[in-house]
């Protein structure tokens, strides 16, 4: 039997084929965000616009999402937050990693999606937004290789405690 796609551990057929197939509705917003992970592995592009909120589909770029889909190896999805988004719930969101690569290049796609549920009470994906990493800042100086350490040792910092950091 083959596993699912989306990392789930159970097999296709157990997990987002029936969603994709249509023979069932996924029940919670994370079960949508994985299924729909599925179909752009499996090139299902119906079932990615079908689960498109009927308000965002005026966006929806089918023939970019196509392209992006085909050209793309697919390698696992990781649910890395979630908030609502269960059953009796009318919106939730996800926060996810989705790794593919193209050209022989590996890449991350981070993104928190927005999903709500339409007027058939079935869930939608709604929006995404993507997840940037923060620029830190530093409070003080920085430490250049050749000044003394700050540890007290009297070393250069590159034979201190940049060593050791590695």
């Amino acid at each position: 039997m083959e596993q699912c796609p989306c990392g789930s551990g159970q097999t296709f057929d157990a997990c987002c084929d029936p969603y994709i197939s249509g023979s069932a509705s996924a029940p919670t917003a994370e079960a949508l965000m994985r299924s729909r992970y599925t179909a752009y592995a499996r090139v299902a592009m119906d079932y990615i616009f079908e689960t498109t909120h009927p308000d965002q589909r005026g966006d929806y770029d089918a023939d970019g999402a196509k392209a992006w889909a085909e050209s793309s190896q697919w390698h696992g999805l990781e649910i890395l937050a979630k908030e609502k988004g269960l059953e009796g719930d009318a919106e939730g969101n996800l926060e996810f990693a989705a790794h593919f690569s193209q050209d022989g290049k590996r890449y991350v796609h981070h993104e928190r999606a927005f999903f709500r549920k339409g007027d058939d009470e079935k869930w939608y994906f709604y929006d995404g937004q993507p997840v940037t990493t923060e620029t830190v800042r530093r409070e003080g100086p920085k430490v250049g290789r050749n000044d003394a350490c700050p540890c007290g040792s009297g070393k250069k910092y590159k034979k201190c405690c940049i060593d050791n950091a590695a």
